[in-house]
């Protein structure tokens, strides 16, 4: 009854666009690339996707962040992309990724100007979202840099609603880095929000932005969700361990999964966490409630969230942040449940057998083990 409660406070309060029901997956350049993009490499992006199978997996968005823009027309006061760097304009461009059967996103912000200093969108929301339709842009990511002071709660709400007069529908993600609780008010104007501010390739960062997920379960579902920012998988400046615990704790956390390394130049340790089909459906379940912690104790944690696709059950992800191999157990009353369960092993895809009134196991050192639970 509470999770029923739950999802129906969620979706009166919810943006109403019919987009999002589940995470959103794609690419972005940002955390490999920063301002260093053009056409061609969003280009190249696209053709990766599909021809290393990630499209295949479900990443169908290609998202273009800051630096694309570079000046307004003097008349329209249309925003101008870059034509250096996109001399064929957006149209061209994402005509080219709707022909690859993905989508595409573009970047803003609620300033003045942008965070590397391009044009913003403040004062413009009209007809910068106007602009976005008539591109066919499937996504926009609205950031929070060089503002006029005001709150994000007064700069957001009118993209917001000027998107939403739009004939197309554009996924809006909020990006004021969880600084005024976006959770509490974002929910009505956009379908994700960050909650931090940005992710670094290192196990720290990973642990910090984690941390700071505590408690916000409650306002996620479908339609709406926490955003944690963007995966490092791939990136190099964490052990493939980690990125793999980066990656199944997204997942389960129900985060939008936007790849964020050269997917030109993936090892095959990045490919098979990024493409593991049973984490994906973690994410990607219909029920869509966001994973909780459950238990911690010292370096110890347990997370976990119910799932719907697949057979009901319960996903289990026991979490060892120390640096040495350490035994997790959670008691089943601590998930609500009771009696055996079959337990599968998502990660490795395995069969473990039964287990009874809880689930116990070794877990290398920064590493997860991530089960289902399933009644027998």
């Amino acid at each position: 009854m509470k999770l029923l409660i739950v999802i129906f406070i969620i979706s009166v309060y919810a943006i109403d666009n019919g987009l999002g029901l589940t995470p959103p997956m794609g690419w972005n350049p940002w955390n490999k690339y920063g301002c260093e993009i053009s056409e061609d490499l969003i280009k190249q992006a696209a053709d990766r996707l599909v021809s290393t199978g990630l499209a295949a997996a479900g990443y169908i968005y290609v998202n273009i962040d800051d630096c694309w823009q570079s000046s307004r027309d003097p008349v329209t006061k249309r925003i101008v992309a870059d034509p250096d760097r996109f001399p064929s304009g957006i149209p061209a461009l994402v005509k080219y990724v709707h022909s690859k059967g993905l989508k595409i996103g573009l970047y803003s912000d609620a300033g003045f100007q942008t965070c590397q200093g391009r044009p913003g969108s403040l004062g413009y929301e009209e007809i910068d979202a106007q602009t976005y339709s008539e591109w066919d842009i499937d996504y926009l990511k609205y950031d929070n840099c060089h503002t006029d002071g005001t709150s994000p709660k007064l700069r957001y709400p009118p993209m917001s609603a000027a998107l939403q007069k739009q004939t197309k529908k554009i996924y809006f993600s909020i990006c004021e880095w969880g600084f005024e609780k976006p959770q509490e008010w974002a929910p009505a104007l956009s379908n994700s929000w960050r909650t931090t501010g940005d992710i670094t390739d290192s196990f720290a960062s990973f642990i910090y932005i984690l941390e700071r997920q505590v408690g916000l379960e409650k306002y996620a579902g479908p339609g709406q969700w926490n955003d944690p920012d963007m995966l490092e998988v791939g990136n190099g400046g964490m052990t493939t361990r980690e990125y793999q615990s980066h990656f199944a704790l997204w997942a389960l956390l129900k985060a939008p999964l936007l790849i964020g390394c050269d997917i030109s130049n993936m090892s095959p340790e990045t490919v098979n966490i990024l493409t593991n089909k049973e984490v994906i459906a973690v994410n990607q379940d219909s029920l869509g409630v966001q994973g909780k912690r459950v238990k911690k104790v010292l370096t110890s944690e347990v997370w976990a969230a119910p799932v719907k696709d697949g057979g009901a059950g319960e996903v289990v992800i026991l979490f060892n942040q120390a640096a040495i191999i350490e035994t997790i157990k959670i008691e089943f009353d601590k998930l609500g449940l009771t009696g055996v369960q079959k337990v599968r092993d998502i990660l490795r895809h395995v069969d473990l057998g039964t287990a009874e009134n809880f689930f116990s196991s070794e877990v290398e050192p920064h590493g997860v083990v991530m089960v289902k639970l399933t009644p027998k």
